[in-house]
C-alpha cells in the first residue's frame, strides 16, 4: 500500500500550480523498496487464494480416440515470488514487475474413453517462470480522494509440469501435454485480475490521507499538492501546501512561502522538509483567532512566590496603586498585538513576539479597573521534536523588554517591574504555551503509518525530518 499511497497524492493536485510549497516530501529508493516488500506480501497472499474453476473438455488422443476429461477441486499449495521490482515511470506512475514466480497446486482428475472406460485420481501441478507486469495509475474519485488502479497488465507462464497419481500409467503421458497447456492458460487468465484486486485493496488506506488535518478548535493544516510529483531516478518528490488556516475561514497570510531545496539524503525512507512559512502561517492563524492571549490571576503563581498579583506588591514599585486601590487583587492580560515571527537558522529556532500587558485592579464587585498598559517585546528559543505522527516543541525565554504604553495611575519607572514580569513569563506564560506546543500538530500522514528512526535537523529557513516508516495493520 505504501507506494500506492504516495503516488496517489498526484490525484490531489489543484488546478492552479504556481505557488511554492510550504512542505516538501521525498520518498527515497529505500522507501520504495519497503513499499515493494509490502506489495509482494499482499500479492502473495492473494495468489494463495486463487480459485481456479473446475473445467472439462474432450481431447483426441491417439490411438484411443476421444477422451473426455475433467479437472476439479484445485487448491494452491505454495507460492514463491523470488524476483520483483518497482520502477518509477515518468508521467505514468509505478511499474510493478514480477518474474520467475512459482506456484504449486493439487486437484482431482477424471477421464472417460472408449465410451465405457473411466479412470480418476489426483494430480500435482508446478507452475514456474510466472511473470507479471502492471502499471499502477492514479485518479481522483467524486469526493476528491485518490484512487489507484492497475492498468496495462500482462502475465505469462513459462512452463507447467503436471504429475498424475493413481490410474493407468500409460494414460499419464498421453494426458500431460494438453492438460498442462489448459492449466497454464487458466493460471495466466487469473493473474491480472488478482493484481488488480491487490492494487484496489490500497484504496481504503488512501481514504485516510490527511489532506486537511484538524489541529485544534482554532486551526487546521492543509497538505494538498501545489505541483505535480517529480519522479526522478532515485526518488519521488512531492510539494505540499503546508499552510495553517482558521477552521471554517481560509484567509491567506500577508506573506508567501519562499523556495527552498532539500539536501540529497538517502539513509532514510522518507524526508519531510517543513519551511518557516508553515510555522509562521500557524502564528498568523492563532494571532488572528485571538488565541495568543492569556488572563493571569494570582492563583496561577506558585504559592511560595513572594511576588503576588495584588496592589500591595505593585504598590511597592508604584505607590499610587496602593494609595488608589488599597488591598485589592489584580489581574493581568497578556496578548500579542501582531503576528509573532519565527525564524529558522542552523540548529536554532527563534520566535520574536510583540505583546501588550494590561494590569487591572479587581474591585469588590468584580469590576476590572485598568491601571497601566505595557509594551512587551519577547524573544524565545524553541526546541522542536517529532512525537508520534505530530511535530511538537517547547520554548525557553531568551530576553524581554518592557516599555510603558499607557498609565492610568501617573508616571512610574517601568524598569522596576522587569523582575516581576520576567517571573510571570517564566512560571505562567511559557509553561502554558509549552503545554499547548507539546500537543503538536499533524505531519503529512499516508495510510496507517508509524514513523521510526526519526531525526530532525533545523537548517536555514526550514526543518528537515528524516525517518523510516512502518505500516500498522
Amino acid at each position: 500500500m505504501f507506494f500506492g499511497c504516495w503516488l496517489a497524492l498526484g490525484a490531489l493536485i489543484p488546478v492552479t500550480l504556481s505557488i511554492d510549497p510550504g512542505v516538501k516530501v521525498e520518498l527515497t529508493r529505500k522507501g520504495l523498496e519497503y513499499g515493494r516488500q509490502l506489495g509482494m506480501v499482499s500479492i502473495q497472499r492473494k495468489l494463495k487464494t486463487i480459485k481456479i474453476p473446475d473445467f472439462s473438455g474432450t481431447q483426441s488422443v491417439a490411438p484411443i480416440g476421444k477422451v473426455q476429461y475433467s479437472l476439479s477441486n484445485m487448491q494452491i499449495d505454495n507460492v514463491q515470488l523470488p524476483q520483483s521490482a518497482l520502477d518509477l515511470v515518468a508521467g505514468s506512475g509505478v511499474r510493478l514487475s514480477i518474474s520467475n514466480a512459482f506456484i504449486s497446486l493439487h486437484g482431482n482428475w477424471r477421464v472417460k474413453y472408449l465410451k465405457i472406460i473411466k479412470d480418476s485420481g489426483t494430480f500435482d501441478l508446478k507452475v514456474s517462470g510466472l511473470s507479471i507486469t502492471a502499471t499502477i495509475a492514479t485518479k481522483s474519485d467524486e469526493t476528491g480522494r485518490p484512487v489507484v488502479s492497475s492498468v496495462n497488465c500482462s502475465a505469462t507462464v513459462n512452463s507447467a509440469t503436471i504429475k498424475f497419481h493413481h490410474g493407468a500409467s500409460w494414460l499419464y503421458n498421453l494426458f500431460k501435454k494438453f492438460v498442462s497447456k489448459a492449466l497454464r492458460q487458466a493460471m495466466e487468465k487469473k493473474m491480472c485480475p488478482l493484481v488488480a484486486n491487490a492494487v484496489n485493496d490500497m484504496n481504503p488506506y488512501l481514504k485516510t490521507l490527511n489532506v486537511v488535518a484538524k489541529v485544534d478548535q482554532y486551526a487546521e493544516i492543509e497538505y494538498s499538492m501545489v505541483s505535480s510529483p517529480t519522479i526522478a531516478n532515485s526518488s519521488v518528490d512531492l510539494s505540499l501546501k503546508g499552510e495553517f488556516y482558521n477552521i471554517g475561514k481560509h484567509q491567506e497570510p500577508p506573506f508567501s512561502p519562499t523556495a527552498f531545496s532539500m539536501p540529497p539524503e538517502v539513509n532514510n525512507m522518507l524526508y519531510i522538509g517543513l519551511s518557516a512559512f508553515t510555522t509562521n502561517s500557524a502564528a498568523f492563524v492563532y494571532n488572528k483567532a485571538g488565541a495568543l492571549s492569556l488572563y493571569i490571576t494570582d492563583d496561577m503563581l506558585p504559592k511560595s512566590s513572594p511576588i503576588r498579583l495584588n496592589t500591595r506588591t505593585f504598590g511597592v514599585v508604584i505607590p499610587q496603586i496602593a494609595k488608589l486601590f488599597p488591598g485589592l487583587m489584580m489581574k493581568l492580560l497578556v496578548k500579542t498585538v501582531k503576528t509573532p515571527v519565527i525564524t529558522f537558522e542552523p540548529s536554532n529556532v527563534t520566535v520574536q513576539a510583540t505583546a501588550s500587558v494590561t494590569a487591572y485592579a479587581i474591585q469588590s464587585n468584580g469590576t476590572l479597573t485598568p491601571l497601566f498598559v505595557l509594551n512587551l517585546d519577547v524573544s524565545v528559543s524553541a526546541q522542536v521534536f517529532v512525537s508520534g505522527m505530530r511535530l511538537a516543541g517547547a520554548v525557553t525565554l531568551n530576553n524581554m523588554e518592557l516599555t510603558l504604553g499607557t498609565s492610568y495611575v501617573g508616571e512610574f519607572q517601568v524598569k522596576a517591574l522587569h523582575s516581576i514580569f520576567q517571573m510571570v513569563l517564566k512560571v505562567v506564560v511559557i509553561p502554558k504555551l509549552n503545554a499547548q506546543l507539546a500537543k503538536g500538530y499533524p505531519l503529512p500522514t499516508l495510510g496507517k503509518m508509524k514513523l521510526v528512526n526519526t531525526q530532525l535537523q533545523v537548517l536555514k529557513d526550514y526543518m528537515l525530518i528524516g525517518t523510516d516508516v512502518q505500516f500498522k495493520d
